[in-house]
């Protein structure tokens, strides 16, 4: 399919769910490499980046755990600029090693808000995995470590992704269409 509409707005293909394979599987080999020998935790952030943390942890060679936490900052296709965290963290990170999964780092203000209480927790260390990363948008000046592809600014749907909670389900990720 190389359109989705959701609500009359119309998207076309932007990424195809074959070239998602090989930038996830890119993510994974770097992280296995990185952390040869070590206990990872993952932390998965909800509910967008579910895909591809399901994909990437299939990948991972390490001893690894996966959690989940859930924040909320969008409504409809923009940012709010108000993070809410709305499920909270379940594993003991303290002195383990960290990986937040994030599907996209667009401002940066939500991982921000997460890295901070995440730190306090004391983890022997704290990375970031984000599918997608927005440069041009980011405000922030922490690292994100691992990339899977830098965009510019368009709105995106599919794996993950939604618009009003639709979309996700798309294997391939589709951006909003310009006239």
């Amino acid at each position: 399919m190389e359109e989705y509409t959701i609500d009359d707005k119309v998207f076309e293909k932007y990424i195809s769910h074959s070239q998602l394979e090989v930038i996830v599987k890119s993510l994974a080999d770097k992280i296995n490499k990185d952390y040869t020998d070590k206990e990872v935790i993952f932390v998965v952030v909800l509910n967008g980046a579910f895909m591809f943390a399901a994909d990437l942890f299939k990948k991972i060679n390490l001893k690894a755990k996966i959690t989940f936490v859930k924040l909320a900052s969008y409504e409809n296709s923009s940012s709010t600029g108000v993070v809410k965290q709305l499920i909270g963290l379940n594993e003991n990170i303290k002195d383990k090693e960290v990986i937040i999964v994030e599907d996209i780092v667009d401002t940066g203000a939500s991982m921000r808000m997460l890295r901070n209480q995440l730190l306090a927790l004391e983890p022997k260390s704290l990375e970031i995995a984000a599918l997608m990363f927005k440069p041009n948008k980011f405000k922030e000046n922490y690292p994100v470590k691992y990339v899977g592809m830098n965009i510019e600014d368009p709105f995106i749907i599919g794996y993950g992704f939604d618009l009003n909670g639709y979309g996700r389900n798309l294997e391939d990720i589709y951006q909003l269409k310009t006239e």
